[in-house]
């Protein structure tokens, strides 16, 4: 797994487009095998008559109960708690690179399939995420987020965003404090943005009306995680006396700041309540 890693890292270090495409190829062919489930082994007879039959099954993800038992997600998943191996940090740096060539068809393309990745790898590896509590990578993605920026990319950039964000409230004050509503909300009053974008933005603040949870609650406070957070610069939590996660803000509060940027934030809030998950939380 490690030569495979080094391989695809040497890929996206490259300048020439072609080697970036397969580096990040191999990267997904890579996750594909740790998260999807392999179909049932039957003889070849038998697959020669299902294939005449019907047709073929694609693979499907596996349960997030049998990934933890996984031989190979637990290997990968220890060698992406270091700098040397760790896949998110390598596509963060093959984005800022792509950021610097300008803006064409070809390089767009590679844009979007670096962030596509990316929002999979911060879901299956949670503590990568304490990445974007740092400045200089959360304004890597806002920065992506500009209005003359491509829709597939700015599509793209929410989603990962969103991955960021999640169960990760440091990265969302970090959010906050570079302006990131004010980009977001920006985004969504501009005419120039399609209907696809426009939803997705939405979607977006729907998302970051939620109510906030501390990072350890769903990653049981393992010292893996706070390894990882050290490792990236960003130290523990800070609480207060009553032992209350600092970072955290209550939906209240998060829809004050937005109010400050967006005026029908009353009407989101109400839609997301009246919502069978939001109606559920709030």
């Amino acid at each position: 797994m490690e030569s495979l890693l080094s391989l695809s890292f040497d890929y996206l270090s490259s300048c020439d487009g072609g080697k970036i495409r397969k580096g990040l190829r191999q990267l997904e062919g890579l996750l594909a095998q740790i998260v999807l489930s392999k179909s049932n082994k039957t003889s070849v007879a038998n697959k020669r008559k299902s294939t005449a039959t019907a047709p073929a099954k694609e693979s499907k993800p596996k349960e997030l109960s049998a990934l933890k038992d996984d031989a190979a997600f637990r290997e990968f998943f220890k060698l992406q708690e270091g700098f040397e191996w760790n896949v998110a940090i390598r596509l963060v740096g093959c984005l800022e690179r792509l950021l610097g060539r300008g803006s064409n068809g070809q390089n767009d393309l590679l844009i979007v399939s670096t962030l596509d990745l990316l929002h999979g790898m911060l879901l299956i590896h949670p503590p990568s995420r304490s990445l974007f509590a740092r400045e200089i990578y959360m304004n890597l993605l806002l920065d992506l987020l500009d209005p003359t920026s491509c829709p597939a990319i700015q599509s793209s950039t929410l989603l990962t965003l969103v991955s960021a964000l999640l169960n990760a409230p440091r990265n969302t004050r970090t959010f906050e404090s570079l302006d990131g509503l004010l980009t977001a909300t920006s985004l969504f009053k501009s005419r120039s943005i399609n209907r696809e974008v426009k939803m997705k933005t939405v979607e977006f603040l729907y998302f970051y009306l939620m109510p906030e949870m501390p990072s350890s609650a769903f990653n049981g406070g393992t010292q893996g995680y706070y390894g990882s957070q050290a490792l990236w610069g960003v130290g523990p939590r800070n609480k207060s006396s009553s032992g209350m996660d600092e970072d955290i803000r209550s939906p209240d509060e998060k829809q004050a700041l937005l109010g400050k940027h967006l005026a029908n934030v009353e009407d989101l809030v109400e839609d997301l309540r009246g919502s069978v998950f939001g109606g559920s939380i709030f």
